[in-house]
């Protein structure tokens, strides 16, 4: 299973915190790492590979440094020559591994998500790696608290 990081975004929702050039998940909004790096410590898990990121140019710096200072390395970073939210940014990183005769599965994940309980997340990934070799498609959720 490849880990697919979405790490886009305009740093608009959080300003003045989070900017263009700098947005909230590459922030240390809640905890001692980034929203990014706490992203990819949550997938150090057997049987997940390195990560693929997807990004814009202007942040192509930022994702190295902080993949660095975790002591992490990504598969790949992609830039995005513009961003055009979650489908483009999926399809190319899934023509980038078709284009090395790869076949495997992709778990999509945004770069800003908190997941406080990582015991059930491992657990979820588990019950939807089974689903996903059989061929299902796998959406995770929480329910909504409110419309």
């Amino acid at each position: 299973m490849i880990p697919l990081i979405l790490s886009g975004g305009s740093g608009s929702r959080l300003w003045p915190l989070s900017r263009k050039l700098y947005p909230k998940q590459f922030l240390p909004l809640t905890g001692s790492t980034t929203m990014f790096q706490q992203t990819l410590k949550r997938l150090a898990l057997e049987g997940v590979g390195k990560p693929i990121v997807v990004c814009n140019e202007a942040h192509r710096f930022i994702v190295s440094e902080q993949l660095d200072a975790i002591d992490c390395s990504a598969q790949t970073i992609l830039l995005e020559p513009f961003g055009r939210n979650t489908a483009p940014a999926v399809a190319i990183a899934a023509m980038h591994l078709l284009a090395e005769g790869r076949d495997e599965l992709l778990l999509v994940l945004p770069a800003d998500h908190v997941i406080e309980d990582l015991h059930i997340f491992h657990t979820a990934l588990g019950v939807a790696r089974k689903a996903a070799e059989q061929g299902e498609m796998v959406l995770f959720g929480v329910p909504a608290e409110r419309a």
